[in-house]
Formats: structure tokens, sequence, C-alpha cells
């Protein structure tokens, strides 16, 4: 297991060789560091995402006690409420309920109605990129994209939004393995902030609705249900932050490896109509979300090896789309690839419902900076964050 270390520099940098390794070690392997159960396949993955054996949560049927976990301290309290309100960490039957209720406002129709403002924001940033004569992909276009699409999207005005990055980035530190308690103190002080501002943007949606995704939360119901108060706040929240974590480490994942495989990027920029095979071999090629977690709700077998009840599975992502069972020849970056069935947007109950809205922004970005930026390239070496969990690059300086 000395391969598979998610806190050294050089594994973050590279973990493909150390997925190899465990991939031919076996289906399961425990590790000692997080007392997690590691799984690298493909095949496991994709099946295990979908085993109603295993949860998000199991606070739907045990107490902490009864599972056999230490409570989270409760000076940890605000974040726990917002992030065990939200449908990613919740179970049916509230998984069904909540998700349901957000798919009503959250509709295909919705997403659609972006796209004209996605494609113009993308081209009006890659344009500021472009008459800088270069800067920092990253804050310059990967970030700023996402964030103002899914705040347009809530209807969060433009001036509250600087504050949404440094919030989001503060929760999601929570989601790296075994974190400190200083990132714990800082998830804590940003969810306080978080819902405070979002509980006085419902209220006063309540008293004007609009035409945004908090009036159509507030609206939506089924059969006499409506989402609390609590429940609107942590879906707004995980919405934001999926877009501002997941969203700009695929841009900027993406273009690191394009401008590392200049081949593939010449086809690219010569012929345009790639763009939507090269979006999903990004996606697989290095997915910004390497890890999900699932907690063993009942006892399962993987190849022999019993895995008890109150047990954790680690699900490597990252190693499932680089599984030659799967993939012909995994390590190529190959942007006509065709068959490509990579879990980057999960599978199962949890597949995530931004899907849509992430495949229009990073083809967006992406075809506006093949258009007006035809000449980029990396102007220094990135530096990576020291994430493992949400993996990408703390910049991406380029010239033009």
């Amino acid at each position: 297991m000395a391969a598979f270390d998610p806190w050294d520099p050089a594994f973050v940098a590279d973990p493909y060789p150390a997925y190899a390794e465990l991939r031919a070690r076996g289906r399961v392997h425990h590790y000692e560091p997080t007392g997690q159960w590691l799984v690298p396949h493909h095949a496991d993955v994709s099946a295990l995402l979908r085993d109603r054996r295993l949860g998000r949560t199991y606070l739907h049927r045990f107490t902490h006690e009864e599972f056999g976990r230490t409570p989270p301290p409760p000076e940890h309290e605000p974040f726990h409420t917002l992030n065990d309100h939200g449908m990613l960490d919740l179970e049916p039957p509230d998984h069904t309920r909540i998700r349901r209720l957000v798919s009503k406002a959250f509709t295909p129709r919705t997403v659609e109605r972006l796209v004209p403002y996605v494609r113009a924001l993308a081209d009006e940033l890659v344009s500021g990129l472009v008459a800088a004569g270069g800067g920092d992909l990253l804050t310059d276009v990967a970030e700023p994209l996402p964030v103002a699409v899914i705040a347009e999207m809530l209807g969060i005005p433009e001036a509250d939004r600087a504050a949404l990055r440094p919030w989001s980035a503060d929760i999601c530190g929570m989601y790296e393995l075994n974190p400190s308690e200083e990132t714990a103190r800082r998830a804590v002080r940003a969810s306080v902030k978080f819902s405070e501002y979002l509980r006085e943007l419902i209220a006063a949606r309540r008293e004007k609705p609009g035409e945004d995704l908090i009036s159509g939360l507030i609206a939506a119901h089924d059969e006499g249900d409506r989402l609390t108060e609590q429940e609107m706040i942590s879906t707004c929240v995980l919405l934001l932050n999926a877009g501002h974590e997941a969203t700009v480490n695929a841009t900027v994942n993406g273009w690191w490896a394009l401008l590392r495989h200049p081949a593939q990027l010449a086809t690219l920029r010569a012929d345009h109509s790639l763009v939507p095979t090269a979006v999903e071999e990004l996606l697989r090629y290095d997915t910004p979300l390497q890890l999900f977690e699932r907690w063993v709700l009942e006892d399962i077998e993987i190849d022999g090896t019993v895995i008890p009840r109150g047990a954790e599975l680690a699900l490597l992502f990252g190693s499932a789309n680089h599984d030659p069972a799967v993939f012909t020849d995994p390590g190529r970056l190959d942007l006509t690839r065709a068959d490509n069935p990579h879990i980057s947007f999960s599978a199962g109950i949890h597949y995530c419902i931004g899907a849509p809205l992430a495949r229009i922004e990073l083809a967006a970005s992406m075809t506006a900076l093949l258009e007006k930026a035809p000449a980029l390239a990396l102007a220094a070496e990135p530096e990576r964050k020291p994430n493992f969990v949400i993996r990408g690059p703390a910049g991406l300086p380029v010239s033009l």
C-alpha cells in the first residue's frame, strides 16, 4: 500500500501508477491511515454506486453509537447541519423526496435557457484573457464562469458573489481525507456565514418571487411535500459547491492535459466538432473528484473479502476511469474516444443532477478558447493544490 499516499505531493501529482498497482493486487484493500476499504476497479465502483446496501449516510437507519462510530464534536454542528440536509448526503426516503422536488425547479428547460448566457459569458471571459495577453486560466476563465452561472441560476445578486468561492472552498476542505481541526473550524465559520446569507435571500424571495431557482425551490411541491428552509439552504450550497469545485477543476485539469498533449490539442484545434467527445475524455482522463465514499449498511462481500457493517468504502473514481478492463489504452488521451463510460459524475441515485449544466459550461469555455486563443500555451509549470479528493492545480498560467 506504500504507493497509495494521498498526503504525498508526488502521489497527488500523478496517482495513476499507484492505481494500476492497486488494481493488479486485487479488488479491495484495507487502508489503515483512513480506516477505509479502497475499491479501484471500474466494475466494482460502478456496481457499488448503485448498491442499496451502501449509503452516503447511515443516520437514516442507525445512531452513531449503533453504527460503531463516534459522533462529530458539538462545535462542528453548523457544518454537519448544512452538509447532512443536502441530497448528496441523504438516503431514501428523504433523498427521493428532496431530489424529486429539486428536479421540479432544476429542469432541462431551466438549464437550456441558460445556454446563451453561458456562451456569452465564456466569450467575454476569454476575450478578457486575450486582451490581457494571457494570465491565469483558473482565475480568469475557469472559476468565474461556473460561479456566475450557478449564482445567476439561483438569483444571487452580482454584488454578493465574491464571498461564494471562499465559503465554498472552506466547506469543501472537509471532504478531504482526515481533515485537520483548523480545516473544520474554517468549514464551520463558512457554513454559518453561508447559511445566514441564504436564509436572508430565501426570505426575500418568499416576499418577492422571481424567475430564479431559489424561487422555484420555494414553490416546488409534490403531494403536499415541500422543502424545509434547511433543505433549501443545503441544496443551494450543494449546487454552488459543485459548480465551484468540480467544474473549475474539470476545466483546468482538462486544459492542463491538453497543453501536455500537443498532438491531441492540434487535432481539436483543427476540428472543433470534437468538443463534445473531448469534454467526456478529459473528464475521464483526469477527473476532478478522485474518491467518493460510501458507508456499509449491511455486510457485503467483494472477491471473497467480507466488508462488515459500519465500514467505509473509498470508491476510487480516478482509478475506475483508467481501468484497462473498460478503456482501451486508458493512459492515452484520445479526444475521439467514442465508447467512454466514465463515472466522473457518479452513478445511481446520487448521479450528479448538475451534469448537463457542467457539460454546457465545459463545452462553452473550451469552444471560446479554441476560437479566440488558438495559440494558447503554458506560460509556466502550474503548482498543484495539496488536495487529493477534489484534485486540481492552484492555477494555470497561460500565454498567447
